[in-house]
């Protein structure tokens, strides 16, 4: 995942050669039009590695880019966090909610200014290796990189902008290292490596051009391409509620006043996401459980963390989901997660879950 990141960030610096590139490949026909390019999503391709367990090697990918290159050398790449692919619903799911948590922040973005003048024998040579400086946002934090990239001229229209090798990216400097913990508790692992391995290569098509057959070769993958990500889908099946329910549950990014049931609005953006979730299990009734850490009396914990799971039902059902499908109860002190013995494991017993039954 954090592995993506650098791809990113090399493919903006990439999408910048091609800018650079633009004249050239086109002729001089085209060259007085400066052509803008657009990022071909069905023969583009990133993918990342991630390490656990110390040796256990895991390769997924982004499934969702979109991308742009000006005349101007102006580049820009988007990733739809949401479409994280690592093969299995409930890993996809993890990867969202709990690693890139984006339910606030949904995409990532790469941009590059690039100087087309640095690529000016690309025409003859067909290929050049270049490093290009470009900014990464990702997770609400910008950083100025740069990368090594390879630029091909796979036509006069089509352009490949790919990683020279693997990139290796930390998570700690996109505030990322926190999201690490919560996989390795949610997926009972040890040892995930707080470094990913990226790689990536990327096709750009000159605006107005055909689509070359080797695009339609490439997209024809069933690996490559884009996906359908939840905000497309009308219902989940049975097992993906479920798989949701239980990774919301850990986010831990549903927040109160101290010692109040009160909604801090904070919050909004984990229950709009659970309000969409709830939305698409019709058949499932869902309920709503709070729980406390073990200070104050357990009768008054057991209060709060009524008032509390309540308040998330109500806030739910003022989403429009029938208050029939959802249920509020608190447990109190129950069923601690940690023992009460540190501010972050207190932290982590003062929850809400949720879990789902059929109607």
């Amino acid at each position: 995942m954090f592995k993506v990141v650098a791809f990113w960030w090399k493919t903006t610096n990439a999408l910048g050669v091609i800018v650079a590139l633009s004249s050239l490949l086109l002729g001089s026909q085209v060259a007085s039009a400066a052509p803008n390019w657009t990022l071909d999503p069905a023969a583009s391709v990133i993918t990342y590695q991630s390490v656990k367990k110390n040796t256990i090697v895991e390769t997924n990918k982004i499934r969702n880019i979109t991308g742009t290159l000006s005349a101007a050398g102006d580049a820009k790449v988007k990733f739809d966090l949401n479409s994280v692919d690592t093969g299995v619903d409930l890993r996809n799911v993890r990867m969202r909610f709990l690693f890139f948590e984006t339910f606030k922040y949904p995409t990532a973005e790469l941009t590059a200014k690039v100087d087309p003048a640095a690529f000016a024998d690309l025409a003859t040579k067909r290929r050049v290796k270049a490093t290009l400086p470009f900014r990464l946002n990702l997770h609400g934090v910008d950083k100025d990189l740069e990368a090594s990239v390879v630029v091909t001229m796979i036509s006069d229209a089509m352009v490949s902008v790919a990683s020279e090798a693997p990139i290796a990216v930390h998570v700690e400097d996109f505030g990322l290292l926190p999201n690490v913990d919560k996989l390795q508790q949610a997926a009972n692992v040890t040892n995930i490596v707080p470094t990913a391995s990226v790689s990536f290569d990327f096709v750009f098509t000159a605006d107005g051009s055909q689509p070359a057959a080797t695009q339609a070769a490439v997209a024809s993958s069933a690996d490559v391409g884009p996906v359908t990500t939840d905000a497309a889908k009308a219902n989940f099946s049975d097992e993906e509620c479920l798989n949701r329910f239980a990774v919301l549950s850990r986010t831990g990014a549903i927040y109160f006043r101290p010692a109040s049931a009160r909604l801090d609005a904070k919050s909004r953006p984990l229950l709009t996401e659970v309000e969409g979730v709830v939305g698409k299990c019709p058949s499932l009734k869902v309920e709503v459980s709070g729980y406390t850490d073990s200070d104050g009396s357990p009768d008054a914990n057991k209060q709060l963390s009524e008032r509390r799971a309540q308040a998330v039902a109500d806030a739910v059902v003022a989403a429009g989901i029938p208050r029939t499908q959802i249920t509020a109860t608190g447990y109190g002190e129950e069923r601690p997660v940690a023992a009460n013995d540190t501010p972050k494991n207190k932290a982590l017993n003062r929850r809400i879950e949720f879990s789902a039954t059929k109607l």
